[in-house]
């Protein structure tokens, strides 16, 4: 377009703002804001968003504030798991009557009803079956309950405020804000821990979370820590508060595994995984209620049974291999009981047992596994008439009976107290451990995440099991 044609256009203009007048372009714009301030007044309510708003800063003086903010902080995380462990109790010994004390049987009777050998029997019912229904039976309980309760913290907008509690001592030891929710949901399992934290856009950061975030004690550790607890840390008080002091024990592990996370973070960003911490600016979202159906669907469909079914799936195979290394025997003894006889040592070393390391070692796939797996093994190299047989694993519903039995296998307080500290820091399960390739894609970096706990476990239960020793 050249000068002239400009010329012309501007000389249009002028002619028809004469002709038009000065004041149309002042009367169009106050026509715009007029309607503007009809449709606010007639779709905006303006106090009740000043009411929301003030209530929302009221409450988040308390919520975040330096007072208020951890102890408020630990006392609903403490519900959540409280209401998780309590309300799983039911439907936990539902399943496990269903899938345990009556499936089972029935399977096995039918087996024996149409002759089949009683090696396939067991390789099958005994072995991968149980596994399977132990799995399911304290696996899927727990997540039911905690993850829509997670979800519903989380629709209600209190997520956000864990994350601007936490994020300076994150922020300290070099990681990410948002670890604090992945952190959080690790609690409930470490394979979702794992995927969620891919709301963090540093790929350092994200990596840190990934590699730390086993040492949120899941709920398939809560059992074992809540049992041992109970046995040998509630015994050392009198029985009006021996419950109290289990407790507190296990609130003490689940805190302990904090400080393990903001430590090898740490320790991860001074040295293989350096680097600048990322600023973010974390918008506190405002208090609404939950949407109740799609947290429902969110939790149970997307968390719940997808984790279930890899956990399922890697369960299986653990169930047929404690079966065979139970029935397979290496001259005079099986090769679950020479495996226990050679770890013995090493275990003593670390305060733990032979059995302890066998079943840790077997039971990868699943944690929930861990206690019937024990007590199976107990019971195979002690001679003890309980369960069902070699390779059968079993749970006693007496804590009493329980406790004779690990008594029994040679365990002290010193035995329970580095097994509670192991279960804490050993390797993620086989579910987790599958989530942080898919989620990393780096064979390096799955093989660190998996043997630095169990790494750092050896070590501190050596140091826990000498000091004890030298104090003795």
């Amino acid at each position: 377009m050249n000068h002239k044609n400009i010329d012309n256009i501007i000389e249009l203009s002028n002619e028809l703002r004469w002709q038009i007048g000065d004041d149309f372009h002042d009367n169009l714009t106050e026509s715009i804001y007029a309607d503007a301030a009809d449709i606010v007044k007639d779709s905006v309510q303006i106090e009740n968003s000043q009411r929301r708003f003030r209530l929302d800063a009221r409450i988040d003086k308390i919520v975040t504030s330096k007072t208020f903010g951890f102890p408020i902080m630990f006392l609903i995380l403490g519900i959540v798991l409280w209401l998780t462990i309590i309300g799983a109790n039911y439907p936990s010994s539902l399943l496990a009557d269903i899938l345990l004390d009556t499936i089972h049987p029935s399977l096995k009777s039918g087996a024996a009803s149409i002759q089949m050998p009683w090696w396939l029997s067991g390789f099958l019912i005994d072995g991968v079956y149980l596994a399977v229904a132990w799995v399911i039976a304290v696996m899927l309980p727990p997540m039911a309950i905690f993850f829509p309760m997670f979800t519903l913290l989380e629709d209600f907008g209190y997520l956000p405020r864990v994350a601007f509690n936490l994020d300076n001592l994150f922020k300290k030891s070099g990681a990410h804000g948002k670890q604090a929710l992945t952190m959080s949901m690790g609690f409930g399992c470490n394979a979702a821990g794992v995927v969620a934290t891919r709301i963090i856009d540093s790929p350092r950061e994200r990596l840190i979370a990934i590699i730390t975030n086993n040492f949120s004690l899941c709920n398939g550790r809560w059992p074992t820590q809540i049992l041992i607890a109970t046995i040998f840390i509630g015994a050392l008080v009198p029985s009006a508060v021996s419950s109290l002091a289990a407790l507190l024990a296990v609130i003490g592990i689940a805190l302990l595994g904090m400080v393990f996370m903001f430590a090898v973070s740490w320790v991860l960003s001074k040295t293989v995984l350096k680097g600048e911490v990322s600023t973010f600016n974390l918008e506190l979202p405002p208090y609404r209620p939950p949407r109740f159906w799609k947290t429902i669907y969110t939790s149970l469909i997307d968390r719940t049974l997808i984790v279930l079914w890899r956990a399922v799936v890697f369960a299986a195979p653990a169930g047929a291999v404690i079966w065979l290394i139970s029935n397979i025997y290496i001259g005079n003894e099986s090769i679950a009981a020479w495996a226990i006889h050679s770890f013995d040592g090493f275990g003593f070393i670390l305060g733990l047992n032979g059995v302890i390391l066998l079943a840790y070692i077997v039971a990868i796939p699943a944690n929930e596994i861990v206690i019937p797996t024990i007590l199976m093994l107990t019971v195979l190299v002690t001679g003890i008439s309980a369960g069902s047989g070699a390779g059968v694993m079993f749970e006693l519903d007496s804590v009493n009976a329980t406790a004779d039995i690990l008594k029994a296998g040679g365990w002290t307080l010193l035995t329970a107290i580095n097994l509670m500290l192991f279960s804490l820091l050993h390797n993620p399960c086989s579910t987790t451990i599958y989530t942080i390739y898919k989620e990393t894609k780096s064979i390096k970096w799955t093989v660190f995440a998996s043997v630095m706990p169990v790494v750092l476990g050896f070590i501190v239960t050596f140091l826990v099991a000498q000091f004890w020793r030298l104090l003795a």
